[in-house]
């Protein structure tokens, strides 16, 4: 880019940095907190699962990488797992009876996959307020607070909700938030 295009471009968005936000819809919740947080990765999780066509769970960018269908299981799997490891019990309406060993790779099917995922999400939602944060629990071999824990769910759904946008881009689906609303006459 032409440095001098670069710094204009630059002094705009800095002198109007809510201008420059406004050409993008801000998610609800954004900046609100832990729970705020987690329902923005939630929401659009969930949103791009539900948009990706049946078809496109198989896509995977390169041999030997996870596809579609893995990346949303191993959120959901990794959602209870680490819930567990903050000191939740396994158990209600939102806990599968069992979770299948490369439950990652043996379920693949859309709808068995948006099941879990929202299953996850929402065991996520009804644990996250009894968990005592700052109760010592046991994470990766050491002892840690388990708002630790529930940090690293956060971070953990935000992580592969970025690896999700790319691989609906790279397989041609737009990500639902990111349309333009449609025009009104």
């Amino acid at each position: 880019m032409n440095p001098l295009v670069h710094l204009t471009f630059s002094l705009l968005v800095l002198a109007n940095p809510i201008g420059a936000l406004a050409q993008t819809a801000i998610p609800a919740g954004l900046g609100t907190g832990w729970a705020g947080e987690f329902e923005v990765a939630a929401s659009q999780l969930l949103a791009l699962a539900e948009a990706t066509p049946a078809e496109k769970f198989a896509f995977r960018p390169a041999p030997g990488i996870r596809a579609t269908s893995e990346v949303y299981m191993h959120v959901a799997v990794g959602n209870y797992w680490l819930l567990a490891q903050a000191g939740v019990k396994p158990g209600g309406q939102h806990w599968p009876d069992t979770i299948p060993p490369d439950a990652e790779k043996k379920i693949t099917a859309k709808p068995d996959v948006v099941r879990w995922l929202k299953d996850s999400l929402a065991a996520v939602r009804a644990s996250h307020g009894s968990v005592d944060g700052s109760k010592s629990v046991k994470f990766l071999g050491t002892d840690v607070p388990a708002s630790n824990v529930l940090l690293r769910i956060l971070v953990h759904n935000h992580e592969h909700m970025g690896q999700a946008i790319a691989y609906a881009r790279m397989s041609g689906v737009t990500p639902p938030w990111s349309n333009p609303p449609p025009k009104t006459k």
